[in-house]
């Protein structure tokens, strides 16, 4: 067990390095995490270890980031060193590890053959992305097959822009097919092995209406048209082909009316849809339903897995009766929890509902789980496909935060993303006795990103929120310029020079210079649902000044704001905040 001394130091020592890794800021929580990790004998001690943790923080985060690692370095030598070639070690060990799927049963190297078929009635979002990256991870374990294939047989809620908005998002997340297909395309195909169930009595034409149809699955009762013979359901197949038939007709398959499992009872395979199809036009009105065309093309596609969501479980029983029926070969079925984040929907039907409503912005909408959504608002394919892996291929049910995305996210950008001074809602101070003076500044503290100058002569921008704590005789150190003493505050904060050596311990401020930065509006999105609801207040817009250094930044580049967060760059002059 530490004592009073040796936790102070151990927690002056961290709340530093965390500081330093972050911009100048340590967090208490992060603080507190390392010490108990590294300490178990202190978890019993939560409330000692957070009072240490949140002096030390406080004293700490007074300093400005030069003077954060002037005294690590004075009074923990070389652990700075030590931590930078820590954590690259610890970045290159993550970046060689594999995937850690577990092993497929009855898998054979070389002949796995995997798919992912969305249907495309919407954008694809993260619960797409997740049976998309595991089918193709599981093909590349085994240097197997990766097929995409889209089932198209829906005619009523299917679009042409749906097909390449999931073909955009897969190669954005470098997820490569070995081959792609539709289903309609092989719609003659159905209607052949359709016609030799028919023969074989294992389905029959019913022409209940769906209220009447769900009654009778609902007690277990058989329809009339279950009866009828081989003869006449050919008969009524033709003219469900030749558009003379009811709408209202479909083609079920005889399974079990008293089953426990109510998919058994009679499922529909076939149904008449009276609408134009994205693809094939109006040329055929007799469409299969998932039921069918996803066991027969898993089967005929040579798919040795079809891995699929858990919500499909109860429709293993069907999938394999159908392949029996016909005949075909059987692929085996697994089974994942659906990735369902909270504070949001992966519904695409409730997702359209909210962009037909106008509470939304289309479906790459920064607050939507879209992953055009997520690709516009700043995350990182590789954080996504990290984010899927390490949830793994368990059938327990979650719903995980976004903090775990963002971490992931904020790991991978942290040494690669540019950083920037922002001011929001911008107060003007001026420096008596202030030198004229061109300030250097890396884009980044530990990587070299190249740097900027900007030049300064006591005149700068701060952020109002900033201001709101200065008083006459307060001491403030402007990042990596100079420390000033504010002398009064008003609609412009007058303060004076200091020199580096006149005061150690201090509040930061970050700045920008007047005619040395330009507008910048920033999209904040927040959580979509609250409560499940829609949350009015799941968008907003901050103003302020960027610095000049960030005309390099280039349209799509992902940026840090210091003590902001990280942003991606929209269009001209709008950004759109990614996370802290």
């Amino acid at each position: 067990m530490l004592d009073d001394k040796e936790l102070s130091t151990l927690t002056r020592k961290l709340a530093l390095l965390n500081a330093i890794e972050h911009s100048g800021k340590a967090n208490v929580g992060a603080v507190v995490g390392r010490i108990m990790s590294e300490n178990e004998d202190l978890r019993k001690e939560a409330g000692r270890v957070k009072e240490f943790a949140l002096n030390e923080v406080a004293e700490v985060n007074l300093c400005d980031l030069e003077s954060q690692r002037k005294m690590i370095n004075e009074e923990f030598p070389g652990e700075l060193n030590r931590r930078i070639i820590k954590k690259k070690e610890l970045s290159r060990a993550d970046s060689e590890k594999e995937p850690t799927l577990p092993d497929l049963s009855g898998a054979v190297q070389g002949a796995v053959v995997t798919r992912f078929p969305p249907e495309p009635n919407g954008f694809m979002h993260i619960g797409h992305a997740k049976a998309a990256i595991i089918g193709f991870e599981y093909a590349k374990k085994y240097e197997g097959r990766f097929l995409i294939r889209f089932d198209d047989t829906n005619p009523l809620a299917e679009k042409k822009e749906y097909y390449s908005s999931f073909l955009e998002s897969l190669d954005w997340l470098k997820i490569t097919a070995d081959r792609i297909k539709n289903a309609s395309d092989d719609i003659l195909t159905f209607y052949k092995l359709a016609e030799s169930l028919i023969e074989r009595s294992r389905v029959y034409v019913c022409t209940c209406s769906q209220e009447v149809m769900r009654k009778n699955r609902a007690s277990g009762t058989a329809c009339s048209h279950r009866s009828q013979s081989k003869d006449q359901n050919l008969v009524l197949w033709k003219e469900m082909m030749s558009k003379t038939a009811a709408s209202g007709s479909t083609l079920r398959f005889v399974g079990d009316m008293q089953s426990l499992n109510t998919t058994m009872r009679d499922p529909v395979l076939f149904r008449i849809v009276n609408h134009t199809h994205p693809l094939k036009g109006s040329e055929y009105r007799v469409w299969p339903t998932y039921d069918f065309d996803g066991a027969v093309e898993d089967s005929l596609d040579g798919v040795t897995h079809a891995l699929r969501s858990k919500e499909y479980e109860l429709r293993d029983e069907s999938y394999y009766s159908i392949l029996e029926a016909l005949n075909l070969r059987k692929p085996k079925i697994v089974e994942f929890s659906r990735l369902d984040m909270q504070n949001t929907t992966v519904s695409k039907r409730s997702l359209r509902k909210l962009i037909e409503e106008g509470q939304v912005n289309g479906w790459d909408d920064p607050r939507l789980p879209t992953i055009a959504g997520l690709r516009r608002r700043g995350f990182l394919p590789e954080a996504i496909r990290e984010f899927v892996l390490s949830m793994g291929v368990s059938k327990v049910e979650s719903q995980p935060t976004w903090d775990l995305l963002e971490s992931i996210n904020r790991k991978i950008l942290d040494p690669i993303a540019r950083r920037f001074f922002f001011v929001g809602n911008p107060i003007a101070v001026e420096v008596e006795g202030a030198p004229t003076a061109t300030v250097s500044l890396k884009f980044h503290p530990e990587h070299d990103l190249g740097e900027r100058e900007i030049k300064t002569d006591g005149r700068f921008l701060i952020s109002a929120d900033d201001a709101k704590e200065f008083s006459p005789g307060m001491k403030l150190r402007l990042i990596e310029a100079y420390n000033v003493e504010i002398l009064s505050v008003g609609k412009t904060i007058r303060a004076r020079y200091l020199t580096l050596e006149n005061v150690d311990r201090i509040k930061k401020v970050q700045w920008v210079v007047p005619g040395e930065s330009f507008p910048i509006s920033i999209t904040v999105p927040g959580p979509l649902l609250v409560e499940d609801k829609y949350n009015p207040e799941s968008l907003r817009v901050v103003e302020g000044l960027i610095e000049s250094g960030a005309k390099t930044i280039k349209m799509g580049e992902i940026f840090q704001l210091v003590r902001f967060g990280f942003c991606r760059l929209d269009s001209p002059g709008q950004a759109i905040m990614a996370h802290k």
